[in-house]
């Protein structure tokens, strides 16, 4: 370690990064090594950097919001009409909207926004008690990647229902089925019952959101529901650090969701950047307290059959506040196959997209959170028709 702090001296490198490694660990050395060897690159680790075309650009442009849903104004008819209306447009022109007045209890949020806080705020070794492997997903993480470029975040994932139920592979021919528990930390002591608390009431507001949806598509509110009787949901909590070149790192890349849609409750810092369907520009999305930041995601698409986008985003981080963010994302039972829904195909309008099963895709794209790829992962593109 005495190395180590000769050698940020006389790299001038900023001291305040070293006492966070242990001098007893091999993969803090190897990391610092890296550290010093890429400082070159803005003070971070190379595998942090992104691409320079994909790098995030300071801007003073103002910019169009997205749109803001009333979830309280649906008790009549006419109401819910003009409301699954608004989110239809949502769905069709921005692939992401906010709502209020959603019904998720304040003072709840507030619970699970202090103990993320509190839990990433603990030693790195205690952190780790509860870390996720190749083996079982859940649990802490802080090597995730986004399009083969390493996030600038600390993650907490944890399953919405216990034991959920997945392909042991992305194998098609493989039929094993794997069972999969949460991983629990034992600090605080409230975690799990507060994230399990937290959970269930926002999956209530998903289950509104997708019958808002579904009538949004001229079908029965219902029309959703049976694809989520053995949900694969899963509950992140988001930490993003202060990043001394924000200039060169995301705290999560450019990436689009893969599963229905994702219920994000994130803090006054914000961060969170879509991209234009019109133009392609990254827009900001400015925190609302007490809101919910809604996004579609890649199944919603397919089963619209293209009327609803899917939007690519990403996360910014900056050098100065750190950041937290929940995300509750919608999955929908392993077993189901996800193709455009037959209603709304026809002559006129045929199917995009081949079928595929959640479950073997989902399973595909989980494994390649961990490292550097050979290729990119599956993506809905891949199962599109010919034109």
């Amino acid at each position: 370690m005495f190395d180590v702090y000769k050698a940020c001296l006389r790299l001038r490198w900023p001291l305040r990064f070293v006492p966070i490694f242990d001098r007893n660990s091999t993969d803090n050395y190897l990391t610092t090594t890296l550290l010093i060897k890429e400082f070159t690159m803005g003070e971070i680790d190379a595998a942090f950097v992104v691409e320079p075309e994909h790098r995030p650009k300071p801007s003073t442009i103002e910019v169009e919001e997205i749109p803001v849903i009333d979830l309280s104004v649906s008790n009549t008819e006419d109401q819910l009409q003009q409301v699954a209306s608004e989110i239809g447009n949502a769905c069709k022109n921005w692939g992401f909207f906010q709502v209020i007045n959603h019904g998720v209890p304040l003072e709840l949020r507030q619970r699970v926004e202090k103990v993320a806080k509190t839990f990433f705020d603990l030693p790195i070794e205690d952190k780790r008690k509860a870390k996720r492997d190749e083996l079982n997903f859940t649990g802490y993480h802080d090597m995730e990647h986004t399009k083969n470029v390493r996030d600038w975040k600390e993650v907490f994932d944890m399953l919405a229902q216990e034991p959920t139920l997945l392909p042991a592979s992305p194998d098609p021919d493989d039929e094993e089925i794997t069972a999969y528990t949460n991983k629990w930390p034992d600090s605080p002591p409230e975690f799990r019952e507060t994230c399990q608390e937290y959970s269930r009431e926002v999956e209530k507001l998903g289950c509104k959101l997708l019958e808002l949806i579904s009538i949004s598509l001229g079908l029965p509110a219902n029309r959703l529901s049976d694809y989520f009787k053995h949900q694969t949901s899963m509950l992140r909590l988001n930490y993003y650090p202060p990043c001394p070149s924000p200039e060169l790192a995301l705290g999560v890349g450019r990436h689009r969701d893969g599963g229905a849609l994702t219920v994000l409750a994130q803090d006054d810092v914000g961060g969170l950047q879509i991209k234009s369907q019109a133009d392609g520009e990254w827009i900001p999305v400015k925190p609302i307290p007490n809101s919910y930041i809604i996004n579609i995601a890649d199944s919603l698409q397919v089963w619209s059959n293209n009327l609803y986008v899917s939007a690519e985003h990403r996360v910014v981080v900056n050098s100065t506040r750190e950041r937290f963010s929940i995300p509750f994302f919608f999955f929908p039972s392993h077993y189901v196959t996800v193709k455009p829904l037959e209603e709304l195909v026809n002559e006129q309008n045929p199917a995009k997209y081949k079928e595929y099963s959640w479950g073997k895709y989902y399973v595909n794209r989980t494994g390649s959170n961990y490292t550097k790829l050979e290729a990119e992962n599956v993506q809905i593109d891949h199962y599109k028709t010919s034109e």
